[in-house]
């Protein structure tokens, strides 16, 4: 039987190990590649969008090379998949396994459906280097909670499986595309303005969308032999210029790179090599570690909220605001977290450590507001922003679960210090402070009227004062997540239950403590004990 296949493309935006995309093309002679546009499952924001867009318009191009078209529709699959199963008489459907909760249940829906249409459908994994059902299935079902405990079940499994040849003209022999001179009105790609953005809101175009790109730039990074062999990320900078970092991740998120091409390159590299890096701060321990997170994810309920997660530490977190949204906009006193998100905003990529810096200091750190906050700002600013690592990220970062040493506090002044004295970084995202003097750069309100005056900024004029002091606010919180600790070991919390705070030295009248979350009613509990946890500046 010749069928009519739709390719579904969703995160897999390539040609190359792409194994769904081969099954539609096997014993077909009409092929429609598609992608679907749902606008409102997404809270990406004009710099992502515009990535995506790149992205589409790059494997529209690749697939006119090999005879081909992409279709953009738009709108819920569980309606356009059935109004196009019947325009295009289609007898078979493939996409790539997601493993994320809400994409299972709408493609469970979607299954239903096509086999209500006599669809066939055809699902291949090829977004994680292994079958995460496989490996739960290893566990008895249950994710893997530590690293270690990951590598051993892969090791059962062995290397991942080999990329899948790239699709070319020859897999399309005697399949055609039909396209319209219509084709663009109907199904072409729409601009950002189309999709609800201004394009005067995105910033420069630092990493273009697009398979062609995320081969080029993996091809820069792979002729680096010794670069590779002694990679070992906690070694590289927060604070660099230029990324210290592969910056490959926004093309995995969408599948412009596959990972398994990524990780069998790597492979080579070692190959050629005595000796390299190992796992978990290698490269391919940072692909170990995409895993870890989407094996998690797969199976361990709401795992991107707080409340009914098993595995999250229950947290009354404060409910301010004006905080947050100090913090979103770069606008906290403290110039290198604002350096930091204001280099998200623009470009959509921040280094893992500047990352950790800036969770920390809205979560466990100093404005004790929900990781669930900053999981959102991330969701719509990074290029990267990939639902299993940005959840599972937070859950780490804020304490709530995998991290455990919760006493280690990213400093927002002494750890930027580290890689960059002089503030070389601060002075490039933040050009109002870039005359002071490197003694104040990373606490200008420390700096002498005169010294502001000669910089051309005044502290609480041209740039805010702190909205905390870190001292104390560090001091505060390592109380309350201790407590918060403590009472999940008197007692798991059930659906969701805060744990009480503990009664604390009162915040500075500078930094007004924000309104709590509201939580069961629950007994008074005494002072946290006398004795405080040592602080790691970080």
């Amino acid at each position: 039987m010749q069928h009519s296949s739709i390719h579904w493309f969703r995160k897999g935006l390539r040609l190359h190990d792409n194994p769904a995309l081969l099954a539609a093309a096997t014993g077909c002679h009409r092929l429609h590649p598609l992608f679907i546009l749902h606008p409102s499952s997404s809270r990406a924001g004009a710099n992502a969008r515009r990535f995506l867009l790149e992205a589409l318009q790059d494997l529209d191009s690749s697939l006119q090379k090999i005879g081909s078209r992409l279709f953009v529709a738009r709108g819920c699959p569980e309606e356009v998949l059935p109004r196009l199963f019947r325009a295009w008489g289609t007898t078979r459907l493939t996409f790539e396994v997601d493993t994320e909760p809400l994409t299972r249940q709408s493609d469970a829906t979607v299954a239903e459906l096509a086999a209500q249409h006599g669809v066939e459908v055809i699902r291949e994994v090829s977004h994680t280097l292994y079958d995460t059902e496989r490996v739960l299935a290893l566990n008895n079902g249950k994710a893997p909670l530590t690293y270690k405990h990951l590598q051993s079940l892969l090791a059962s499994l062995g290397p991942p499986e080999k990329p899948a040849p790239a699709l070319t003209q020859e897999h399309l022999q005697g399949c055609f595309t039909p396209c319209q001179a219509s084709h663009d009105i109907n199904y072409g790609i729409p601009t950002l303005e189309e999709l609800g953005h201004d394009p005067t809101e995105v910033g420069p175009q630092l990493y273009p969308g697009g398979e062609t790109a995320a081969l080029a730039r993996l091809d820069m990074f792979m002729e680096r032999t010794a670069w590779v062999c002694s990679f070992r990320k906690p070694e590289t900078e927060p604070t660099s210029l230029r990324p210290s970092t592969t910056v490959l991740s926004p093309y995995l998120t969408l599948g412009c790179l596959s990972v398994r091409t990524f990780w069998w390159r790597i492979e080579e590299v070692y190959q050629r090599q005595r000796e390299h890096s190992q796992p978990p701060v290698s490269l391919h321990g940072q692909l170990l570690w995409r895993e870890f997170f989407y094996t998690a994810g797969a199976s361990i309920p709401n795992f991107d909220r707080m409340v009914g997660n098993p595995v999250c530490l229950q947290v009354d977190w404060d409910d301010n605001p004006q905080h947050l949204c100090a913090w979103r906009e770069g606008r906290t006193g403290y110039p290198f977290i604002d350096a930091i998100m204001t280099q998200l905003r623009t470009e959509g990529w921040i280094h893992h450590l500047a990352r950790h810096a800036v969770a920390c200091f809205l979560t466990r750190g100093d404005l004790w507001i929900s990781w669930e906050e900053g999981l959102k700002v991330f969701e719509e600013l990074l290029l990267d922003a990939d639902w299993s690592l940005n959840a599972g990220n937070w859950l780490w970062l804020s304490g709530s679960a995998f991290f455990h040493r919760y006493f280690h506090v990213y400093s927002p002044i002494a750890f930027g210090k580290k890689t960059d004295r002089d503030g070389a970084y601060i002075r490039k995202y933040l050009p109002i402070l870039k005359d002071f003097p490197a003694e104040y750069i990373y606490e200008p309100w420390k700096a002498p009227q005169a010294v502001q005056e000669r910089a051309g900024c005044l502290v609480g004029t041209h740039y805010p004062q702190p909205i905390v002091e870190h001292g104390v606010a560090r001091e505060r919180n390592l109380g309350r997540m201790k407590a918060a600790r403590a009472w999940r070991g008197k007692k798991s919390p059930k659906g969701g239950q805060a744990p009480p705070t503990a009664l604390l030295p009162p915040q500075l009248p500078s930094c007004p403590l924000g309104t709590k979350r509201k939580a069961p009613t629950r007994p008074l509990v005494a002072r946290s004990p006398r004795k405080k946890p040592k602080a790691e500046q970080r």
